[in-house]
């Protein structure tokens, strides 16, 4: 089990603070917020929850607290309102994470750092050059929950536990990510097979449908609650619980490449080998000469707003 904290105890903090207690994954969890009394609340909450799960310890605290940390989850920033993007949260979360990450440099210059925040690819980059960390141990959650979004919505169509669906979504966590259909499989058979031996037919009709809720599921959700805080905070567990077990599961969080599709030195969401060192390999699967060309859009797209973000930062 993992010691694990929390920099930001808002809606996503807090839920995956339940989550990992939950689960067992974490043998203490510090929650820090700039708000100590919600830190506080929160902590006292999913504590009173913990006899019904595992005996793990949960806590409000501050940074110095942090000095046993193995995973440093943060979710600190402004939260993306209706009609807002990602990206328009850039700037402000740029100042939030300078004030965040030399405290956590200071504390827990060991940790792993997994990145929440949005925008979330462009925030893992800032997160790396503020940190000085090795970029094996600073990434994002990536397109893991899209990714889940896009297997559950194709169980859903093609009657298939989407658990035994292997379907990626890569590039951005954002309005440019790319749905991988090209080689998405069931049971080593190919979707389009599957869809024709099921009788659930994938007309281009159904696949932008099916695109269409998963691109645009956060707004979705934004629009009808305010914020999205169950799926993210199942995709930051299993990917605690992968470098917990030391799995060498491959995921797709959003990790520090010097190129991909041409486009040099950015944090994106690609397959990825994780385990207790945190990326132990980098994937480059083959897509479609269409999805190629869609992830080089979605990489230009990051590169041009991580080069914006590292300008905010203060020299």
């Amino acid at each position: 089990m993992l010691n694990i904290g929390i920099i930001g105890a808002g809606g996503v903090g807090s839920t995956a603070a339940f989550a990992l207690m939950l689960r067992g994954i974490a043998r203490s969890v510090v929650l820090i917020d700039q708000n100590r009394k919600r830190a506080e609340a929160e902590a006292e909450d999913i504590a009173h929850a913990a006899p019904f799960a595992y005996a793990n310890k949960i806590k409000a605290g501050d940074y110095p607290d942090l000095n046993n940390a193995d995973v440093i989850i943060i979710t600190a920033g402004a939260n993306q309102k209706p009609g807002e993007t990602r990206n328009d949260l850039l700037a402000t979360n740029v100042k939030i994470f300078e004030n965040i990450i030399p405290s956590v440099k200071e504390h827990a210059p060991n940790a792993i750092l997994i990145i929440a925040s949005n925008p979330m690819d462009v925030m893992t980059t800032v997160a790396l050059r503020l940190s000085g960390f090795s970029e094996d141990r600073v990434f994002g959650s990536g397109t893991v929950l899209d990714t889940a979004r896009f297997r559950t919505l194709l169980g859903y169509h093609l009657g298939v536990s989407p658990k035994s669906l292997h379907a990626n979504v890569l590039g951005e966590h954002g309005d440019s990510e790319v749905l991988i259909w090209s080689n998405a499989v069931a049971g080593t058979v190919r979707l389009e097979q599957l869809a024709h031996d099921l009788n659930r037919p994938l007309p281009q009709q159904v696949k932008n449908e099916i695109d269409d809720n998963v691109r645009n599921a956060a707004y979705k959700i934004i629009d009808g609650k305010g914020s999205t805080t169950f799926g993210i905070a199942g995709a930051l567990c299993r990917i605690c619980q992968a470098i917990d077990g030391n799995e060498y599961a491959v995921l797709n969080v959003s990790a520090f490449h010097h190129e991909v599709e041409g486009v040099k030195e950015i944090c994106m969401s690609m397959p990825c080998i994780i385990g207790k060192r945190g990326i132990h390999n980098r994937l480059y699967p083959d897509f479609s000469p269409e999805e190629h060309e869609s992830l080089k859009q979605s990489a230009e797209t990051i590169k041009g707003f991580t080069e914006t973000a590292l300008a905010c930062i203060r020299k």
